[in-house]
C-alpha cells in the first residue's frame, strides 16, 4: 500500500514544496497537502499553540491538526539552516517538539534535521536518511534526491523571472500571464508565510492586483542581487530570511521601476523587528518611494488593512502623477 506523506501548507511550504513533493513522490509515496488556511484552521492553531508564538506558527499548528487523520506520516522537518553559515528562526527549530507535545492523535512524524550550516552538500545525506524511513532502495532514493534538486532549480528560475512562488508551483502557469500588463509595480517584502497565505494577510496581493498593481515580492530578487545589497551592512545578517528581505528591499528601493514598498511582518517576531528597522531607515533615507509597514496577528481586522492599503495606493498615485508633470 502506498505510504501517504502529509505536508502542512504553512511556514516554508511555498519555498520548498517543489523539492519535498518531487522527492517523496520519487520514492513512491503519495503527498497529501493541507488545504488553504481558513478560519477553522486558525482556530485550531490558536487552541493548540502557545500564546507567545507568532501568527504563522499558530496557523501551522492548525494545518498539522487538519492533516493528522489524512496521512501515515506528517513531514515537519526540524529546520535549522537552509543556507551555509546562516540560521532559520528558532521557533522552526522547536516546532516539531511543540507539535508532539500539543497535538493529540498524531500519525508518524518525520522531523529529521535540515541543517546546511556547514555546507549545502549535507542536504543530500539528510534527505537520504529521510528516504530510508520509507524506501529500502538506495538507488531510488538517490534518483529522487536528484529529481528534487532539478525541480527546485526550475522553480527558482521561474520565481526569479518574475512569477510569485505560489504561482510558480503550478508548472502550467504561464510566465506571460498577468505580470507585466500593468503600469504600476509595488514590491511586497516579508516572510513567505506572511506574503503568500492570503488568509494571514487578508488577501493583500489580490487587493493590489485588483487595483491594477503589478506585484513583485522578496523571492523575485535573485540571490546575487540580495547579497550585493547586504554586503554594505556593518554586520552579516545570520537569519536567511532576514538577509533576503533586507537585500530585496534595498534592491527595490533603488529600482526606478518600483513605485512603492509594503513590508509585511508578524507581531512578536524578533527578527522582523530588526530587519524591519533596517528597511524602514533605508526607505526614509531614500525618501522617494511610499513605504507601508503592516504588522499582522490573529486580531488584525480587514477594515484596518483595507484603509491603510488604500491610503498607500493614493500616495503611490500622487507620486507618479507628480513625476509625470
Amino acid at each position: 500500500m502506498t505510504v501517504k506523506i502529509g505536508i502542512p501548507r504553512a511556514l516554508l511550504f511555498h519555498n520548498f514544496i517543489p523539492y519535498w513533493k518531487t522527492f517523496f513522490e520519487g520514492i513512491g509515496a503519495e503527498v497529501v497537502i493541507s488545504g488553504l488556511t481558513n478560519k477553522a484552521i486558525l482556530q485550531d492553531g490558536l487552541r493548540l499553540s502557545v500564546d507567545e508564538a507568532c501568527l504563522p506558527v499558530k496557523v501551522a499548528f492548525g494545518h498539522v491538526e487538519h492533516l493528522k487523520n489524512k496521512a501515515d506520516y506528517i513531514f515537519i522537518p526540524r529546520l535549522v539552516s537552509v543556507f551555509p553559515r546562516e540560521y532559520i528562526c528558532p521557533k522552526f527549530l522547536g516546532f516539531p517538539d511543540m507539535v508532539r507535545q500539543n497535538v493529540q492523535g498524531l500519525p508518524g512524524v518525520i522531523d529529521n534535521n535540515i541543517n546546511m550550516y556547514r555546507r549545502e552538500s549535507d542536504l543530500y545525506r539528510q534527505f537520504f536518511e529521510i528516504g530510508s524511513l520509507i524506501c529500502g532502495n538506495p538507488f531510488k532514493i538517490a534518483l529522487a534526491i536528484k529529481k528534487a534538486g532539478d525541480a527546485i532549480k526550475r522553480f527558482t528560475a521561474r520565481v526569479e523571472s518574475g512569477l510569485r512562488p505560489d504561482r510558480a508551483i503550478d508548472s502550467s502557469y504561464s510566465e506571460d500571464g498577468p505580470a507585466g500588463r500593468k503600469d504600476t509595480t509595488v514590491a511586497v517584502i516579508g516572510h513567505p508565510y506572511n506574503i503568500y497565505d492570503s488568509f494571514i494577510n487578508i488577501g493583500l496581493l489580490k487587493r493590489l492586483e485588483d487595483a491594477g498593481i503589478n506585484v513583485l515580492t522578496t523571492d523575485n530578487v535573485p540571490e546575487k542581487e540580495v547579497n550585493d545589497h547586504v554586503a554594505h551592512l556593518n554586520k552579516k545578517l545570520f537569519w536567511t530570511l532576514g538577509r533576503r528581505m533586507v537585500g530585496a528591499a534595498y534592491h527595490f528601493l533603488e529600482s526606478p521601476g518600483i513605485s512603492g514598498i509594503i513590508h509585511v511582518a508578524s507581531f512578536a517576531c524578533g527578527p522582523d523587528s530588526m530587519t524591519g528597522e533596517l528597511i524602514e531607515r533605508k526607505a526614509r533615507r531614500i525618501g522617494s518611494k511610499p513605504y507601508l509597514n503592516l504588522t499582522l496577528d490573529e486580531h488584525t481586522g480587514e477594515a484596518g488593512i483595507v484603509t491603510r492599503v488604500e491610503a498607500f495606493l493614493d500616495m503611490v498615485g500622487t507620486k507618479e502623477q507628480a513625476a509625470r508633470c
